[in-house]
């Protein structure tokens, strides 16, 4: 596969490919990806594979690979991502697991790894992600860890760890997921946790931990998920501490407690009933309001879709939103059947207004349209005020945020190359082969969409006009498009608009001199 020292990039992913993955592979220098997930393969990941100079990225995740995680003395700087999620490796990992210094993420979880985690993690300077979960990890975790300043996850859950939470953890500022979920931790949670302000997720249960959970900065944003099946610790949420675990002394009994105790369940019980029976008046009128809600919107297919119009709205939420721009707001939405959509919610309008217009403009033209590079929309929901559009997902996000974002980096010329021509082929269907013809008027990189395979898709049509068939266009006296930014094609395009509106009325203006001409001669005879 790799004759001559030309194979640069390999990607195989989600097919049915199985045996060894060939030895000749770990002396490929010239290999900068390899991309073999999601396969049956089998046997041991090549000698020297990890070592290739100018390796970038390695995923062999969810396949039947096994032996020993392999021992690699020299490591390319550029190695980025190292994926070996859900094999059946074994073994303990080897101390030169710090020579992968440029790493960004570390994915071994799901395997059957043993034995304590190197200290020499702490040198993965640019590590970001580390997930060790589901494997047989023994030990305590190794305080070097918190030398990764640069971590922002991390799962080391459903392993054998012991002993006690590092207090090191506290020096990682932009860790923001910790989980150390079902190990065999004991001793108490580190207080200063709490000064964590990045930390927004955690998960300390099922080990054995034990005291009081403070319930002041950042532990006041956990809920009791995080702490359950740790039987010894009390605090918010998880009952009152017994008599000398708070402050570290016993009290004595004192006579008459019992009934107090009595009081203050029966106090509690009525309570908790008169929460209940609010909940439930709450969620019924919820639940009337979202039925005449629903009732009122009117949901309308280009294709046979598995969702109703409620399922639509269900996504309508602040924590799904993935964008927000003139054209209304855009939230990630997951369907019953698994699918992901994109639902694009335009600002409010009255109706016959010019950016109805637009709408119906968008509307008429992506419902119509198949094409391999252009983003379709698989329907619309519309009630009196609100207009919505349902697109199909694209993971990658749009070319713009890829370019200029924090994977900018890893978008190679071969790829960018592909991109702009896809989004060349997408708008040379609209300008040539759609009936009517449609000028886009606001091609830029935010409006060019990319799926999982980063291909281009050519997406929002709210500034679309209509050519007709025989070439000739509508007036477009309005300069269309994104402040900022006019393509050049659409320069020219306007010229020959305004010279051709400049025309018109020079005709009407000699035809109505011509008609006065004839009035004065006819009035002379």
């Amino acid at each position: 596969m790799c004759s001559g020292n030309k194979l640069q990039t390999l990607i195989t992913l989600g097919n049915f490919l199985f045996g060894p993955i060939p030895e000749s592979l770990g002396r490929c220098e010239s290999l900068s990806r390899i991309r073999m997930g999601e396969n049956f393969l089998n046997g041991s990941i090549p000698k020297g594979l990890l070592g290739l100079p100018k390796l970038t990225q390695v995923e062999l995740q969810d396949n039947l690979l096994s032996g020993d995680f392999p021992e690699t003395h020299t490591v390319a700087g550029s190695l980025g991502q190292i994926s070996l999620s859900n094999n059946q490796l074994s073994g303990s990992l080897p101390p030169t697991i710090g020579n992968f210094s440029g790493v960004q993420k570390l994915l071994l979880d799901g395997n059957k790894f043993s034995g304590r985690i190197p200290p020499e993690i702490g040198r993965l300077q640019q590590v970001s992600k580390i997930d060790f979960s589901h494997n047989k990890f023994s030990g305590t975790i190794a305080p070097q860890i918190s030398h990764c300043k640069l971590l922002t996850f991390v799962d080391l859950s459903r392993n054998e760890l012991s002993g006690e939470i590092p207090n090191e953890i506290t020096g990682m500022r932009i860790l923001n997921y910790l989980n150390l979920s079902r190990n065999h931790l004991v001793g108490s949670i580190p207080s200063s946790i709490a000064s964590m302000q990045s930390l927004t997720s955690v998960d300390f249960s099922y080990n054995n931990l034990s005291g009081l959970v403070p319930g002041t900065g950042q532990f006041s944003y956990f809920n009791y998920t995080s702490f359950v099946g740790n039987p010894d610790l009390c605090g918010p949420y998880l009952g009152a501490c017994k008599d000398g675990i708070a402050d570290g002394t016993h009290q004595p009994h004192v006579k008459g407690s019992l009934s107090s105790s009595l009081k203050l369940l029966l106090v509690i019980g009525l309570l908790v009933c008169s929460i209940a029976f609010a909940v439930a008046a709450i969620i019924k009128a919820r639940s009337l309001k979202k039925a005449s809600e629903s009732r009122a919107w009117k949901l309308t297919a280009f294709q046979r879709l598995d969702f109703t119009v409620d399922d639509v709205l269900d996504c309508l939420k602040e924590d799904n939103i993935i964008g927000k721009g003139g054209a209304g707001i855009v939230y990630k939405g997951a369907m019953p059947n698994g699918d992901n959509v994109a639902v694009k919610r335009l600002p409010a309008m009255s109706r016959g207004s010019s950016h109805d217009h637009g709408f119906n403009a968008e509307i008429q033209t992506l419902g119509r349209i198949r094409h391999r590079h252009i983003v379709r929309l698989l329907g619309f929901c519309s009630n009196h005020e609100t207009n919505l559009l349902v697109y199909e997902y694209m993971p990658n996000g749009s070319l713009g945020e890829v370019l200029h974002g924090k994977k900018g980096g890893h978008l190679h010329w071969d790829t960018r190359y592909k991109i702009a021509i896809e989004a060349a082929k997408g708008l040379c269907y609209l300008h040539h082969d759609c009936s009517p013809l449609i000028v886009h008027r606001d091609v830029k990189s935010n409006n060019i969409l990319l799926d999982t395979s980063f291909e281009a898709h050519v997406a929002d049509f709210g500034l679309a006009k209509f050519l007709q068939d025989s070439g000739t266009s509508e007036c477009m006296s309005a300069i269309a498009g994104s402040y900022g930014y006019i393509a050049p094609g659409m320069i020219a395009f306007l010229i020959f608009s305004f010279s051709s509106v400049f025309c018109n009325m020079y005709l009407i203006i000699s035809a109505f001199q011509f008609l006065i001409m004839l009035r004065i001669l006819k009035a002379k005879d």
